[in-house]
């Protein structure tokens, strides 16, 4: 047990030191990586992936408020990096969808990141990579069954 508590440990540090560096990495980069906030970056990657969604199924996937993600949605909108349109289920709501500039956005931010890591893994092996690829992976999906209520998955 105590391996397992010193292990526990280092991944609570690291992981909260993992999200410092990556916010001081992302300030301290030239404008493609830093022109979109964390939020906005998470929200147009969803869409982008997922297609047109719903407030509601945004706020689920991100585990997220839905008024937070309302506000959020409105800021992209008012910034022309999203699109409503009516939603064909529900009349009252809307759907929304990454405008073409939207991605473009995203998609440079995301070019602009991969940069950055690609530079910060230089001495790293592709095995290497795809292993903490694998294992970030992994974590994340976790950390989002733990959140749903499900447990590790």
């Amino acid at each position: 047990m105590a391996d397992d508590d010193s292990a526990l440990r280092v991944i609570e540090t690291q992981v909260a030191m993992l999200m410092r560096l990556g916010e001081a990495t992302r300030r301290s980069a030239p404008r493609p990586h830093r022109a979109l906030d964390r939020a906005s970056y998470v929200i147009l990657r969803f869409l982008q992936e997922a297609g047109p969604q719903n407030v509601s199924a945004v706020a689920t996937r991100l585990n997220l408020d839905g008024s937070t993600v309302t506000r959020q949605i409105g800021a992209l909108h008012r910034g022309g990096l999203v699109v409503r349109t009516p939603d064909p289920l529900d009349g009252r709501g809307s759907v929304v969808a990454a405008s073409e500039q939207g991605l473009a956005q995203v998609d440079a931010v995301s070019k602009a990141r991969r940069e950055v890591y690609d530079e910060v893994l230089r001495d790293w092996s592709p095995r290497e990579r795809q292993d903490l690829a694998g294992m970030l992976e992994r974590l994340t999906g976790d950390m989002d069954a733990y959140l749903k209520g499900r447990g590790p998955g």
